[in-house]
């Protein structure tokens, strides 16, 4: 379709001007599982085509949105989930952070792909790594783990991991 431009239906979702166009509920489970219609989708290529078209509006909602189609899709947590981690130094020694999602997807920690910190509500924090578009993927524990394991302190004493040249804080500023 010439002309498609994502970023302007985002715009047009989250005020209002455009509406769901097609057919069919889409969920993803705190779990990372999606279905369609309530029933849970098993196929993981299908999984990984669906994520490939999923986008977040300025609004925070989350669509399914292809030239002809915009479905909203309910999502309890964040869409994917951060299942793998590896750390690899390059040039001249700088490490470089690579986590795997569960749709496949490689996203190097960087300042256009930092870390989140969310408040757990048990005086915790919930980390998510941001991997496009505005959409999140949650660090499963082990991979929280494996990142706490290769923490440093900064010059305020906070620890965090290094990555493409910047550095990701593992614990929130405190006032």
């Amino acid at each position: 379709m010439v002309g498609f431009d994502v970023e302007e239906v985002l715009r047009r979702l989250a005020t209002g001007e455009l509406g769901p166009c097609g057919g069919g509920r889409f969920h993803i489970d705190r779990h990372g599982t999606w279905s369609f219609e309530g029933s849970p989708i098993r196929r993981p290529e299908l999984v990984r085509l669906f994520a490939r078209a999923l986008h977040r509006a300025p609004d925070g909602r989350h669509w399914l949105i292809t030239p002809h189609e915009r479905l909203p899709v309910e999502v309890e947590d964040t869409p994917f989930r951060a299942v793998a981690v590896h750390r690899a130094c390059v040039g001249d020694g700088d490490p470089v952070i690579r986590f795997r999602t569960d749709v496949e997807e490689e996203v190097v920690l960087s300042p256009a792909h930092p870390l989140r910190l969310e408040p757990d509500g048990r005086g915790g924090v919930r980390p998510a790594l941001v991997v496009r578009r505005g959409l999140l993927a949650r660090l499963l524990r082990p991979v929280y783990y494996q990142l706490a394991e290769w923490a440093e302190p900064d010059e305020k004493g906070r620890y965090g991991v290094h990555s493409a040249g910047a550095f990701f804080p593992l614990e929130p500023e405190t006032a």
